[in-house]
């Protein structure tokens, strides 16, 4: 008789590791139950499914050839065993079994196992607030909220939401309410950002202005307190902390999840600060007999060092693989992750790896980064998107500890972001970086690509040779009179601003400075800035041959006029100016 091998939970990580120790050995007795009817579906795809953008319900639940993913396949194309509707209830260690019920029936047995696999994935956090019950309020975590979602848009029911959470899932909610369906819909986050784990602040405000731009209603450190009830048990609105209230018909939960770890906790596993199962590299439990994935475990970020709970689609299907060969006898690892993160926004791509700054510092680094606006591909190419990346370092290792990219072009950003998460595990300097192989062709890259390009940037800052400042920094600062600029644009460029603010904002293009040294401002007030820092840079490295320095700021005209639309009319094409070469 084989191997008995009992894994609970039939969605990501569950069927993979089936899958995979299936493969391994065919002896096997592969048990795989799930408390649901619907089993094996890509549920990072629900928020396209309800835009439209998947049209096909039943594309989330078949395989590339368009086989549905259901027991029946299993049984039939996987040799596993799955029981649906089957809910795991305890856990005996010392008897090797499990306790379970069918929850048609209510009959309960218990199943034995050699290898245990918990693959229970998370719940979703819906806050304490009254009126989060009533009919019309939903997280978005399985297949059955999405229907009741698009069931309700469809029937026409649905005129205005309000979407709790600024996360990936929230703003892939915002998308498909808005874009698609036409409703009115207000985004609410308690921190002061979109995106708050997953970019900085500057990033994450570029993110926001592109979905106020598509009509979505921000609120930033706002939370809901209260949902309305319309005297029939419906939603009618919610009350905020600080809008008050916000009529509407629906209110989805995204506020993040936690760890679904129940079994785990009643059957005495050790468990981490996130509540999440604690597992080693191999991907075992503190009992040897049992294994853990997915959602429902805590891993090592490869940069911090520190645990995290990372609930991503990607990262339990690379796990359950790695669980099904050690279930069967093999040593496969399991090491951590560096938090790979992509997510479309409307209009726009914004992807991240590794640590942003304020991360950086929480995990005890001294984080500096650079900043670098430019296109995606040879300017000259048709169809060139501007790509904002950064890079972040460690000021004394120099390590670089994350990236960040924002970009019309997703494949563009998702790129570099890869490029550099794949070296991350590895503790890669600027300097390394800066020197990367990367491929080029015009269509797809500059000859300088952007990553060097922004790593190139980020040496000069740790170096001393370029005293940088954060967009977010100087427009605080000027809009409280702190700064007066010095203009390295052409004339042109400049005009709109010199014209408004008369005797603050002064023209001194690149090449006029050697020349007007006189004339130049000087003081701690000063800071000199461009189109896309590139001019400004070089014309402080000018000004430190000559005794003075001056900081410039990151990025320039095009980081500012991303980060705060509007703060002038007069724009001036993307392509940069002549002299924009790189740093």
């Amino acid at each position: 008789m084989g191997k008995k091998i009992l894994i609970i939970g039939a969605v990501a990580l569950g069927p993979k590791a089936a899958c995979r120790a299936r493969r391994l050995d065919p002896e096997a007795e592969i048990l795989l139950i799930d408390r649901d009817d619907v089993i094996s579906y890509g549920g990072c795809g629900i928020p396209y499914y309800v835009s439209g953008d998947v049209s096909d319900r039943k594309s989330l639940l078949t395989t590339v050839y368009h086989v549905v993913r259901d027991p029946g396949f299993f049984k039939a194309y996987k040799r596993v065993d799955v029981r649906t509707r089957t809910e795991a209830l305890a856990i005996d260690r010392k008897a090797k079994t499990v306790r379970l019920k069918n929850l048609d029936t209510g009959a309960e047995e218990s199943a034995a196992y050699d290898v245990l696999v918990l693959a229970t994935g998370s719940n979703p956090f819906v806050p304490p607030v009254p009126g989060a019950n009533l009919k019309g309020c939903l997280p978005i975590a399985n297949m059955h909220h999405a229907d009741a979602v698009k069931n309700a848009v469809q029937a026409g029911k649905v005129g205005t939401a309000v979407v709790v959470g600024a996360g990936a899932i929230g703003i892939e909610m915002c998308e498909a309410l808005a874009d698609l369906w036409g409703i009115e819909t207000t985004l609410v986050e308690m921190v002061p950002q979109v995106l708050p784990q997953a970019l900085g602040s500057d990033f994450a405000r570029i993110v926001q202005h592109e979905i106020e731009r598509a009509g979505v209603r921000v609120l930033l450190g706002d939370t809901v307190t209260e949902v309305l009830d319309d005297g029939n048990g419906n939603v009618r609105g919610v009350v905020t902390k600080n809008a008050g209230e916000i009529p509407c018909e629906m209110v989805i939960f995204a506020v993040g999840s936690r760890p679904n770890t129940t079994l785990a906790r009643e059957a005495g596993l050790a468990l981490g600060q996130f509540g999440g199962v604690l597992v080693d590299a191999r991907m075992r439990t503190s009992d040897p007999n049992i294994y853990a994935g997915g959602d429902c475990v805590e891993i090592r970020h490869l940069v911090s060092g520190q645990n995290v709970h990372m609930p991503l689609g990607s990262m339990a299907n690379r796990q359950g693989r790695v669980i099904g060969s050690n279930i069967t006898g093999g040593g496969a690892r399991f090491d951590g992750a560096v938090g790979s993160f992509v997510i479309r926004a409307f209009g726009l791509a914004a992807a991240r790896a590794g640590l942003t700054e304020k991360q950086a510092s929480a995990a005890g680094f001294d984080p500096v980064y650079a900043i670098i606006p430019t296109t995606d591909r040879a300017h000259f190419f048709p169809g060139a998107k501007m790509l904002y990346l950064k890079l972040i370092a460690d000021r004394t290792s120099r390590r670089v500890l994350g990236i960040e990219a924002v970009c019309e072009n997703g494949d563009a950003a998702k790129a570099r972001v890869d490029a550099v998460a794949a070296i991350l595990p590895f503790r890669p300097t600027a300097d390394q970086i800066s020197n990367l192989e990367v491929a080029y062709a015009p269509p797809y890259a500059q000859a300088m690509d952007v990553l060097n390009a922004t790593a190139n940037a980020l040496e000069n800052i740790l170096d001393g040779r370029c005293k940088a400042m954060g967009v977010e920094e100087f427009l605080e600062g000027f809009h409280a009179g702190k700064y007066r600029v010095v203009d390295t644009r052409v004339a042109r460029g400049a005009k709109a601003c010199t014209e408004k603010y008369p005797g603050v904002w002064q023209s001194f293009p690149q090449e006029d400075i050697p020349g007007r040294l006189d004339e130049l401002p000087k003081g701690g007030d000063v800071v000199m800035f461009c189109n896309s820092g590139v001019r400004s840079y070089d014309s402080q490295c000018f000004l430190m041959s000559e005794g003075i320095d001056l900081p410039h700021v990151q990025g320039g005209w095009l980081m500012l006029k991303s980060f705060e639309p509007g703060f002038q009319a007069l724009d001036v094409p993307e392509g940069g100016e002549e002299g924009d070469e790189g740093h």
